[in-house]
């Protein structure tokens, strides 16, 4: 084989390799507890919601883990822009509250730049406490 052909072969192995490579995702967190939800509340009940994000395709993806609830869930939700100690709209419905749960959701432009700027938080609601019995804002 000539020198050129090897040459050529090789930066075409390169390529593959350097732009073939799987996607990273930001991975976020989100604490929940009871005083965190405004106005704060006395719940026992704790929860994490562990967040992966793809900037690439807009791809937000999590697993919801909570315990200690004064009942069964009755809705959980992404909410903002909000900072903490502020209430926002929601902005992605979680469908499946059971604890231990995940899903994922496609953001607008709007809304992954509200993530970047950790102004999103998860919010799970109860018969018991229906504007949210635990909520945590998404860090990094």
């Amino acid at each position: 084989m000539s020198k050129t052909k090897v040459t050529l072969a090789t930066l075409a192995i390169g390529a593959t390799f350097a732009f073939a490579g799987p996607a990273f995702a930001d991975k976020m967190k989100a604490t929940l507890d009871g005083k965190s939800e405004v106005p704060p509340n006395s719940s026992a009940a704790t929860g994490t919601a562990d967040i992966d994000y793809d900037a690439a395709s807009k791809k937000l993806s999590w697993k919801l883990t909570y315990s200690g609830l004064s009942g069964p869930a009755t809705a959980a939700h992404f909410h903002g822009p909000a900072e903490p100690g502020k209430n926002a709209g929601v902005k992605v419905p979680i469908t499946n509250t059971a604890s231990g749960s995940d899903g994922s959701a496609t953001l607008t432009d709007e809304q992954a730049a509200d993530l970047a700027a950790g102004k999103y938080y998860v919010n799970v609601h109860t018969a018991a406490n229906p504007g949210g019995e635990i909520r945590g804002q998404v860090m990094k």
